[in-house]
């Protein structure tokens, strides 16, 4: 069994797909097939069940691809440990994140503190950015919902509330509190690229006994625009109402908390940067929790 072995195996089972793997390893399909079955006849089991064009890990496949994950992490951990001494990427920081909204603020005040510190941040969504982190493109994530993998950390950062933005002289203006259920038919404006956070208003939408009417998807300063010419209302985390200056309601309905969290890989060794950076987000939101709650 060798690394390389292991090495197009381990992209063969993220991408599901031999022709896919073959062109991000830049090698011939016949080639890969090959060694995937040259490594099943060297463990004596399936790896992959074939679904026509596609393939997905077996029971065995998952076991190995755990282990194998573990392999490369260990060899990356070497090259840290190797590249640290040399001081090629001790200030580098390969961090992703799910929603842009999160770093606001944040990244000023670490880059202050530590000038020195290069920041290679991403946007992906979650499934994308567990995958990033099992591989070791990144070391932390940020995402909505905790991640839940036996192979990483998850911290929750904050139950952030949730409010409803309206424009200054709807009907309803001046109210401290609200359902949610009354605005069953009114418009809903709701933000753009952001599929978790869609669905999420989605939900609360329909636990309150009614589909959104979406009339607008836009991005933050659209909406911003869109709100003040009395074209629809929308659930908008509070910490965004607050920047934006945006006028909102508290709703009294259950679940109306979006909860944001930071995630690493278990046994990597992540460098000092990406180390003073993590235990700097987690303050940051601890120190600014105010920020992210109704009062």
């Amino acid at each position: 069994m060798e690394l390389l072995q292991l090495k197009y195996f381990q992209t063969v089972a993220y991408t599901e797909h031999i022709s896919k793997a073959a062109q991000l390893l830049n090698i011939a399909q016949p080639s890969l097939s090959l060694t995937i079955k040259r490594l099943e006849d060297e463990l004596g089991t399936t790896l992959f069940d074939r679904k026509g064009r596609n393939i997905q890990l077996s029971a065995s496949g998952k076991i190995l691809l755990k282990h194998v994950n573990r392999i490369f992490i260990e060899i990356e951990n070497a090259q840290m440990a190797i590249q640290s001494e040399e001081h090629h990427l001790a200030n580098t920081i390969k961090i992703a994140i799910s929603n842009p909204r999160f770093l606001t603020g944040l990244i000023s005040e670490h880059i202050n503190l530590f000038p020195t510190s290069k920041i290679l941040q991403s946007i992906g969504v979650k499934n994308d950015i567990l995958t990033s982190l099992k591989k070791g493109d990144i070391e932390l994530g940020i995402t909505s919902h905790p991640i839940q993998d036996d192979e990483l950390e998850s911290c929750l950062l904050i139950d952030e509330d949730i409010v409803l933005v309206l424009p200054s002289n709807h009907r309803l203006t001046g109210k401290n509190e609200i359902s949610l259920s009354l605005f069953a038919d009114e418009p809903f404006i709701t933000l753009a690229n952001n599929v978790e956070y869609s669905a999420f208003t989605t939900f609360l939408c329909e636990k309150a006994g009614f589909s959104p009417k979406i009339a607008f998807e836009v991005d933050s300063h659209l909406l911003v625009e869109i709100i003040k010419l009395d074209q629809g209302v929308a659930l908008i985390p509070i910490s965004v109402c607050r920047t934006l200056g945006l006028n909102y309601i508290k709703i009294t309905d259950d679940s109306t908390t979006y909860p944001v969290s930071l995630s690493w890989v278990k046994h990597k060794t992540l460098s000092s940067s990406a180390r003073h950076f993590r235990d700097f987000i987690i303050s940051y939101y601890q120190d600014n929790y105010k920020m992210f709650k109704v009062y």
